[in-house]
């Protein structure tokens, strides 16, 4: 299955550094595009369109055509009040990947196209995948059981099979991927690029505390509570954030109503101090440079299938 033309030839390691809301930064996208994959971040990561706009600057100035190219998630929403700004925005700096959420708008896919972008929307169920596949999408993000954020709760191995059967675009695997050998596994049920988020939390370039930092290395896959308590929409949530946010995770509050706005204002709790993780945080096992960490899947991603099958990405 091939990538966008786009792409081809432009990443050493089929990954793409998921957009986390609140931790992922131009430092974590410049790191993960420098050292070969696709780095992403959460346009509502930036508080004013204007924030988002320079934060392209930045990362525009800073990479090369020899780096991997980088993506930005909108989310596609009623309740977004920056949409068509930042959609503007985008469509003015030509930004490589989109990664859009909930909400598969064919104006939006249009407005990518218009200037050669590619764009993938994530999907939790096959409803969805088809709805974003007749929109004329590049790719289908298939967020998977275990995934952090916005997660399903599909098995991925039939998730990524039954897609395939419809799909013959580019499919990316997220849920509780977090190791080489887990990419190569991705590889070899269909899709074309993993999608890993947690494992990227333990970055050094995230931009996360120290508190949240510690609890990651704490937890492990028992810990992660899926609710839609949090946000309106179910999510997983390291265990022990919601605890100390005072809540019961056997017995939490009702979910509140779905607003994209009122989630990324300054006084929401979601995300900020209520953290999410997927099931694959057993894997973190220490605070390393992006640089680092994707060394290491590659080594082990080389080593799961005995070759190195990353040559032929170029083709």
């Amino acid at each position: 299955m091939p990538l966008p033309r786009q792409l081809e030839g432009r990443l050493s390691l089929p990954v793409v550094a998921a957009p986390m809301f609140l931790a992922s930064g131009p430092d974590l996208v410049i790191a993960s595009c420098k050292a070969g994959m696709i780095g992403t971040f959460p346009a509502l990561n930036q508080r004013t369109s204007e924030g988002f706009e320079e934060w392209l600057n930045e990362i525009g100035k800073a990479l090369s055509p020899a780096d991997a190219p980088y993506g930005v998630n909108l989310i596609v929403h009623r309740t977004n009040p920056r949409l068509a700004a930042d959609i503007d925005i985008i469509v003015r700096h030509k930004v490589p990947v989109v990664i859009t959420s909930m909400g598969a708008a064919p104006e939006v896919v249009e407005a990518v196209h218009s200037y050669g972008g590619v764009i993938f929307h994530d999907v939790i169920g096959l409803r969805h995948a088809r709805k974003a596949a007749e929109a004329g999408v590049d790719g289908l993000v298939l967020v998977a059981n275990g995934a952090g954020g916005h997660g399903g709760t599909l098995n991925p191995f039939a998730f990524a099979a039954e897609v395939r059967a419809f799909f013959d675009r580019t499919i990316l695997l997220g849920g509780a991927i977090s190791t080489g050998a887990h990419v190569a596994a991705a590889r070899l049920m269909g899709a074309d690029l993993a999608y890993m988020g947690t494992r990227f939390l333990a970055a050094a370039e995230a931009t996360i505390g120290e508190e949240q930092r510690r609890m990651l290395m704490d937890a492990d896959a028992e810990d992660i509570v899926y609710t839609p308590s949090i946000s309106g929409v179910s999510a997983n949530f390291l265990r022990q954030s919601l605890v100390a946010a005072g809540l019961d995770p056997q017995n939490p509050p009702p979910p509140p109503p779905i607003d994209v706005k009122h989630e990324s204002a300054p006084g929401s709790r979601a995300w900020k101090d209520i953290w999410s993780a997927g099931q694959g945080v057993g894997a973190i096992d220490g605070i390393v440079p992006v640089a680092d960490l994707v060394a290491r899947l590659a080594r082990e991603y080389d080593s799961a299938f005995g070759v190195d099958p990353r040559a032929g990405l170029a083709s």
